[in-house]
């Protein structure tokens, strides 16, 4: 739960402005304007996140038990990202390109996956420009961060009594921080168009996984 908290408010600080427009949109119903489409296009690439989520969320928390299944995933994700680095142009994003990133933002809470990087290369594929593929995966986090948020708050009711106040109040503040910092890497490591290059961090990740868990089982 501190994760999604300090998620959201990273995500917040660094697109506040973006939000605030986006939110006077939808209070007045106003989706003609650039703002209100893109309040569109979040909610309907909310859906098939939200769907995924609901009815995969037994199975893929149960990969968090399997380090193989982790591993080949970061493998994966890494093959994935290294398809970024072939994409050059800039169109605008419309609903299909919603539907297909949403779509990739679900299957990432395989642990292994990286959302942010399933959805990012998922955008580039589709042909949007990088900062169109940066802002929008991120501002379509928002809902899926608030409703994991919900769902983990329900299941950690004493979090606060058996962690301490103190505890969780520094872990959010490294949270946050680590967190813009990350945020604002990537988008300079994607404007350079270096993005691809996350792709020898999941393999090695990936294969070191692999390798320790075969290791223990020696």
């Amino acid at each position: 739960m501190l994760l999604h908290i300090g998620t959201f408010f990273v995500i917040f600080i660094v697109f506040r402005q973006d939000i605030t427009k986006i939110l006077g949109a939808l209070i007045h119903l106003n989706f003609k304007t650039e703002n209100g489409k893109l309040a569109l296009l979040i909610i309907v690439g909310s859906i098939p996140t939200a769907t995924i989520g609901f009815v995969f969320k037994d199975l893929f928390e149960s990969f968090f038990n399997n380090l193989l299944v982790v591993g080949a995933a970061f493998i994966i994700t890494g093959c994935y990202l290294f398809l970024s680095g072939r994409t050059k142009d800039d169109q605008a994003i419309n609903y299909l390109d919603a539907i297909l990133i949403g779509t990739a933002q679900g299957i990432a809470i395989i642990p292994g996956i990286s959302r942010s990087g399933a959805t990012i290369t998922t955008a580039l594929l589709r042909k949007l420009g990088k900062e169109t593929a940066y802002k929008f995966s991120f501002l379509v986090s928002i809902p899926a961060v608030i409703g994991a948020t919900i769902v983990t708050a329900s299941e950690s009711k004493n979090l606060v009594s058996d962690v301490g106040a103190s505890n969780l109040l520094l872990g959010l503040i490294v949270t946050v921080f680590v967190g813009y910092v990350s945020i604002r890497l990537l988008r300079k490591i994607m404007l350079e168009g270096k993005f691809h290059l996350f792709a020898c961090y999941c393999w090695t990740a990936g294969l070191f996984v692999i390798l320790a868990q075969i290791l223990t089982k020696i």
